[in-house]
């Protein structure tokens, strides 16, 4: 038994650890705690985290719904601007059309009244001519006619012109 290899293997291992097994026990169980801590830690970090990231993931909700609804506001209220304009254009249109139809109107009228004016001084103008005709051939048939017409008109003269005269 002494002299075999196993014996004394087996007796340095027994030795080994009776005599340096509370060191390395003590060592070791540091090491494993101080491992069971860190992985703790770890676990603490992750779960605060975990609370951070879910807290911000609610956070991003809120806020994406509330961007949401003001989109929708903006819409809404672009969509009733954009009505009020159109409305506006509408009506300005509307309100052009009719000052350039009174303006055409206005302008057919004067025309109209220029061209009555014209008719008439050229009715006028053929009216005076066709009398003028008219007395030169009475006249010239009978002389004593002149003088009458004349001596009427110097009569009717101060008549015509409401007795200022006289």
């Amino acid at each position: 038994m002494f002299h075999e290899p196993r014996f004394w293997t087996a007796l340095a291992f027994v030795l080994f650890f009776v005599i340096f097994g509370r060191k390395i026990w003590g060592v070791i169980a540091s090491k494993l705690d101080g491992r069971a801590d860190e992985v703790r830690k770890n676990l603490d970090e992750a779960t605060r985290l975990r609370r951070e990231a879910e807290q911000m993931l609610e956070d991003s909700r809120r806020d994406h719904s509330l961007a949401q609804e003001e989109a929708q506001a903006l819409i809404a209220k672009s969509n009733e601007e954009a009505e009020k304009l159109r409305a506006q254009a509408e009506s300005d249109a509307a309100e052009l059309v009719a000052r350039h139809e009174k303006m055409a109107r206005e302008r057919i009228e004067a025309a109209e009244k220029m061209a009555l004016r014209d008719i008439r001084r050229e009715a006028a103008a053929l009216a005076l001519a066709a009398a003028k005709d008219v007395l030169s051939k009475k006249l010239a048939e009978d002389p004593d006619l002149a003088n009458k017409l004349i001596n009427n008109g110097l009569e009717a003269l101060p008549h015509a012109f409401g007795d200022k005269a006289a």
